[in-house]
C-alpha cells in the first residue's frame, strides 16, 4: 500500500511523528457557529500558523481551499450527522471523489453504544476496505455517544469506540478524552501502532488553558496528536492557538510555554 504510505507521511510529517488537525467541517453538524460564518476567513486564519492538516467537507474543499492545495494536507469527510439526526452520519461523499480530489485522507463519522450502530459501523468498514484499495487513509471520527452525555466520556465506552474502529482497521482514531491521562491510557493501549489516536477537541472549553492541559496530558500517555476545531477557530488569534499546539504537539512543549506563544494570561 505504497499510496496510504505516502499520504500519511504526508499528513505525519512533522519529525516529532505526530498530527495536528484542525476540523472545518461543522455546519452542516452544528450549524453555521460562531468563528464559521464567513468559512473562507475562518479557513485563512487558521491556516496562518500552518496545522498538519485540515479536514472539511468537499464544498468547503472545493470552493476555498485552493489556496493552500499542496502546501496544508486536507482529510475529505465523507459523512455528517446534524441537528436533526445526531446520532446518524449520513454519506455525502466516497473514496472516488477524495481520490480525485487530492485529499491526503477520508475520515469517516460513526456514533456507537446504541443498536445504531450497526449502520454506521458498516459504513465505515466499508469506506475503510475502499480507501485500502485506492492507497488512502482512513481517519474515523468515532464516539460513545449512545450512552448519553453523562458517560460519553468514561474511559469503559471511549476505549470500546476507540477499538471497534480499531477492529475494523481504521488509520487514524478521533475520539473523546477522557478527563485525565490514567484514564486515556487505556484507550491508547487498546488500540495498539501503526493504529494512530488523536484527540477530538469537543464544545469550546471555558479557557485556552484547559485545551492546553489536554493536549498535553493526552500526548503524555501516547496520543499521536489531535484535531480540533471550535477551540482554535473560535478564538481570537487562532493562528496563535495553532502556534501553540504545535509547541506542545510537536516539541513536547510545557502549557505555560505554549499560553506564552498564544500570548494568554
Amino acid at each position: 500500500m505504497l499510496g496510504k504510505e505516502v499520504r500519511m507521511n504526508r499528513l505525519f510529517a512533522n519529525k516529532s511523528g505526530n498530527v495536528l488537525v484542525i476540523a472545518l467541517d461543522h455546519a452542516v453538524g452544528w450549524g453555521v457557529l460562531d468563528g464559521i460564518e464567513d468559512i473562507k476567513r475562518a479557513l485563512d486564519k487558521v491556516a496562518e500558523g500552518e496545522p498538519d492538516a485540515i479536514t472539511m467537507l468537499k464544498g468547503t474543499a472545493n470552493k476555498v481551499y485552493r489556496p493552500y492545495a499542496g502546501k496544508i494536507p486536507f482529510i475529505l469527510k465523507c459523512t455528517t450527522f446534524s441537528p436533526y439526526h445526531p446520532m446518524v452520519d449520513t454519506m455525502v461523499a466516497d473514496v472516488s471523489e477524495a481520490v480525485s480530489m487530492g485529499a491526503d485522507a477520508i475520515a469517516v463519522g460513526a456514533t456507537v453504544c446504541y443498536e445504531g450502530q450497526r449502520e454506521l459501523l458498516f459504513n465505515m468498514a466499508q469506506v475503510t476496505r475502499e480507501a485500502a484499495r485506492a492507497g488512502l487513509p482512513t481517519v474515523t471520527h468515532i464516539y460513545p455517544k449512545g450512552v448519553g452525555k453523562e458517560k460519553q466520556h468514561e474511559a469503559e465506552f471511549v476505549q470500546y469506540a476507540a477499538r471497534a474502529a480499531f477492529e475494523l482497521d481504521v488509520d487514524i482514531i478521533k475520539t473523546f478524552y477522557t478527563g485525565n491521562p490514567e484514564s486515556y491510557k487505556k484507550v491508547i493501549t487498546a488500540c495498539p501502532a501503526p493504529a494512530k489516536v488523536v484527540v477530538s477537541g469537543g464544545p469550546k472549553l471555558s479557557s485556552i488553558r484547559e485545551v492546553f492541559q489536554m493536549t498535553y496530558d493526552a500526548m503524555s500517555v501516547g496520543a499521536r496528536g489531535v484535531t480540533y476545531g471550535r477551540n482554535v477557530w473560535q478564538a481570537d488569534d487562532p493562528a496563535a492557538i495553532v502556534r501553540a499546539l504545535k509547541h506542545i504537539i510537536h516539541k513536547k512543549g510545557t502549557v505555560d510555554e505554549a499560553m506564552e506563544i498564544a500570548k494568554q494570561k
